[in-house]
C-alpha cells in the first residue's frame, strides 16, 4: 500500500465532500437543511470515492479495497476533527459528540469503506486472484 497516495486522495474526496455539504446548505429545496445537505452528500460520496479509488488503483492493484477506503475514511475523519468540527459545527451551537455520535456520519464512512471494496473487487480483486 501506498499510504500517502491514499491519504491525498483522501484528502481531495474530503475537501470535494466538505463542498459539497456547504453548498448544498445554502440552496434548499426540502424542508431540512441538514437533511438535505447529508442526503447530497451521500450521493456525491459514491462517485467521489469509486473516482479515488480508480486514481489509486493506477499504479497499485494489490492492496485491498478495504485497506483504501479505510484510509480515506481515517482521512476524513481526521480532517473533520481538525477543521470541520471547530469552524463548521462548534459555532453553529454542535460539539464533537454531536458530529463523531451522528449516526449518518458512520453511515457515510461504512459506504466510503463499501465503495472501495467494491471497487476492488469490480475492477482488481479478480485479476489479483488469477
Amino acid at each position: 500500500m501506498k499510504p500517502l497516495r491514499a491519504i491525498v486522495i483522501g484528502i481531495t474526496i474530503w475537501i470535494i465532500g466538505v463542498s459539497v455539504f456547504t453548498l448544498s446548505s445554502y440552496i434548499t429545496i426540502l424542508e431540512d437543511a441538514k437533511q438535505q445537505a447529508n442526503m447530497l452528500l451521500f450521493i456525491s460520496i459514491i462517485p467521489l470515492v469509486w473516482y479515488g479509488s480508480r486514481v489509486y488503483y493506477r499504479h497499485d492493484g494489490k492492496t485491498h479495497g478495504y485497506w483504501i477506503g479505510q484510509t480515506f475514511f481515517l482521512t476524513a475523519v481526521t480532517l473533520d476533527a481538525l477543521i470541520t468540527v471547530p469552524v463548521f459545527i462548534i459555532p453553529n451551537g454542535g460539539s464533537y459528540y454531536q458530529f463523531f455520535t451522528d449516526l449518518g456520519f458512520w453511515f457515510i464512512g461504512f459506504e466510503m469503506i463499501t465503495i472501495a471494496v467494491l471497487y476492488w473487487y469490480i475492477n482488481t480483486g479478480i485479476t489479483n486472484t488469477k
